[in-house]
């Protein structure tokens, strides 16, 4: 790319952040940012998601946007997380049978040394803001998609900085990914049905996605264990869900690193019937 291109393009950007800026200080949203007062429905929201006073209709977790994705829509949430990982899936299935060279070519040996040695302290600090913002999303602004994303950098940068050679001898290959999203689904659709399951073994009333006790079903989890608070499934869901979204970005990292070539030897070999 040349000199003038790159002007050229961090130009554009600067002058549509400004203008972006502008639209939304002249108020082409309708209301200002952030409005004065919240609006009725998110009164509501912000009223019922932590109530200890009234249990029955609160989602019992501080966090609001957790509360929404998780409890008070959670189907919502179970089939956008499936349209995700159907094309994880897609991904897969389009580059079975594809893999690596057995012997790594010159240019996978990686980085400099120095480079190496900050990634390997930069790669725990990505890993330890990931755990935070998974297992804190009940909480605090974060969640299991955004903390599973988070995570999810850390491969990418090892795989930039040491090569794709390296994460498949550290142990993070393709398999063993599929494995960990499998799992972290397999988690996400046990706790959809754990509240339900507990009401039937007791032979009382629950229903799918049930955090709290309802007027009609009085079964739930416990919103706080000794004195911490968990809101109930909630917990649950994001440590799931980052564990699922950590691994399915990982799998599509390490199959877009593979070579061209390899891919093509595969596909054609296909079309030949081999």
């Amino acid at each position: 790319m040349k000199a003038w291109e790159r002007i050229v393009i961090g130009a554009s950007m600067v002058i549509f952040v400004a203008l972006l800026a502008l639209v939304y200080t002249l108020g082409a949203l309708g209301y200002r940012v952030p409005p004065s007062t919240p609006r009725d429905l998110a009164m509501v929201y912000l009223t019922m998601t932590f109530n200890p006073s009234n249990p029955l209709f609160s989602a019992m977790a501080p966090e609001a946007v957790t509360a929404i994705v998780w409890d008070y829509r959670g189907l919502d949430t179970l089939f956008e997380t499936a349209v995700f990982f159907l094309a994880i899936i897609a991904s897969v299935a389009l580059m079975r049978g594809v893999s690596l060279p057995e012997k790594p070519p010159s240019s996978a040996e990686g980085m400099s040394l120095i480079v190496k040695t900050v990634t390997k302290l930069t790669i725990g600090m990505i890993l330890a803001v990931a755990a935070s913002i998974a297992f804190h999303g009940h909480l605090t602004p974060g969640g299991g998609f955004q903390g599973g994303a988070t995570a999810a950098v850390a491969p990418l940068v090892a795989l930039v900085v040491f090569s794709v050679y390296f994460l498949e001898r550290s142990g993070v290959t393709k398999n063993r990914m599929l494995g960990l999203r499998s799992a972290g689904l397999l988690g996400i659709g046990l706790t959809a049905f754990l509240v339900l399951i507990g009401s039937l073994l007791s032979g009382g009333t629950a229903f799918v996605f049930q955090n709290q006790p309802k007027p009609a079903a009085p079964i739930g989890l416990p919103w706080r264990i000794d004195g911490a608070l968990t809101g109930g499934t909630l917990f649950l869901f994001n440590v799931f869900e980052a564990l699922a979204v950590s691994a399915g970005f990982t799998i599509v990292f390490l199959l877009l690193a593979v070579p061209e070539e390899e891919a093509i030897k595969v596909v054609r070999g296909g079309e030949d019937g081999h």
